[in-house]
């Protein structure tokens, strides 16, 4: 409680919040209409050397259920070190819009052989069905958002390795579900790599708050 105290009588702190706030939303929604363009066009799959040698596996429920408890997980961990929040939104908005961007450019459609996303009824409705449609592909976010966490929260082993660990988790489950590519896992890493390092110097502001104890 005093950490909030101190957090949220800071001036700079709550502009960096609310503006992190912001940003995310902007990210969330540009996204879901770039989704949505994604799902008008019409385009092929391609051979996968990976995905072309095993079978399909129904993982649509770990897939689904596994979002849910790492954003419910990301929520909870954020709180809990309030001063990682303005940095963690920025550079989560910051992976959204660059992500929008490669999508937009890339129109493979998914392999023919992939797992049928069903939805929980409280999910059902049309701004989730069409981000689980699956149509955009390169690069894979479950596999990118998760390692972007875990740069985030390095310096906490435990953080680390859980969001690691959803992370890998997420990177097999999608190529066993012939859910992503093996490019779109693969160059998940060094991309969100990439990004990671270009928010630290975007949100130098921010960046340095995750450093105080």
């Amino acid at each position: 409680m005093q950490n909030y105290r101190i957090n949220f009588s800071d001036k700079s702190f709550l502009i960096s919040f609310f503006g992190g706030i912001l940003l995310l939303t902007i990210s969330l929604v540009t996204q879901f209409f770039v989704i949505d363009y994604v799902n008008s066009l019409s385009s092929t799959p391609v051979t996968d050397i990976i995905l072309s040698n095993i079978r399909v596996y129904d993982v649509g429920g770990i897939f689904v259920y596994g979002s849910i408890i790492l954003t419910i997980l990301g929520v909870f961990l954020g709180l809990r070190r309030l001063n990682f929040m303005p940095f963690a939104m920025k550079s989560l908005a910051l992976f959204t819009l660059i992500r929008a961007v490669f999508v937009t450019l890339t129109h493979i459609s998914p392999f023919p052989t992939h797992t049928i996303i069903n939805l929980p009824f409280f999910l059902n409705n049309e701004a989730f069905s069409g981000i689980f449609t699956g149509n955009d592909l390169f690069f894979s976010g479950h596999t990118g958002l998760p390692f972007l966490l875990a740069l985030i929260f390095w310096q906490y082993r435990t953080e680390r390795t859980i969001f690691m660990g959803f992370s890998i988790m997420f990177a097999i489950v999608v190529l066993l579900g012939h859910i992503h590519y093996s490019i779109d896992v693969l160059s998940a890493y060094f991309i969100t790599f990439s990004i990671f390092q270009i928010c630290k110097i975007l949100f130098k502001k921010e960046w340095l708050l995750t450093l105080r104890k």
